[in-house]
């Protein structure tokens, strides 16, 4: 690999992660104004919480995971990366309610759009490893 090619990849990622971070602090800041209801759509009945703290405090937690993308030093990006990607784990089963309770919110108003939104999860969580170089850190520890 030339170093051209290198550095392509280098800015790419870093591009990726100035995206994903900005997309996050945008869905942050939406949980905690203009699209509250739309995520409290997405909190499971079995959730024993009230759904608008949860969408506070997933939001407050989109905040800050999109500005440690952005902002963390090179050495704290590859765990900056795994804690992300959990995030998304873990706010799948939300994603998954969606599709099984028929709730409507963000335009997703036919099961077809809720089946497709969930196959976008696992490409957030490889987004997240991907840009913030974890991935490859993790496979280097290995070797």
């Amino acid at each position: 690999m030339t170093r051209r090619q290198v550095r392509a990849g280098e800015v790419s990622r870093h591009l990726g992660r100035w995206t994903l971070g900005a997309a996050l602090l945008g869905a942050g800041v939406g949980h905690l104004t203009t699209m509250r209801q739309e995520f409290q759509a997405q909190v499971p009945t079995w959730v024993p919480l009230d759904p608008d703290f949860v969408v506070l405090a997933s939001g407050v937690v989109e905040i800050g995971l999109g500005a440690a993308l952005i902002l963390a030093p090179t050495r704290f990006r590859p765990a900056v990366g795994w804690v992300t990607a959990g995030f998304f784990v873990a706010i799948f089963p939300g994603n998954i309610s969606q599709y099984v309770t028929g709730t409507a919110a963000f335009g997703l108003d036919t099961d077809r759009a809720r089946l497709i939104r969930l196959f976008f999860q696992p490409l957030l969580v490889a987004w997240a490893l991907w840009s913030t170089g974890a991935w490859r850190a993790w496979r280097g520890r290995r070797g």
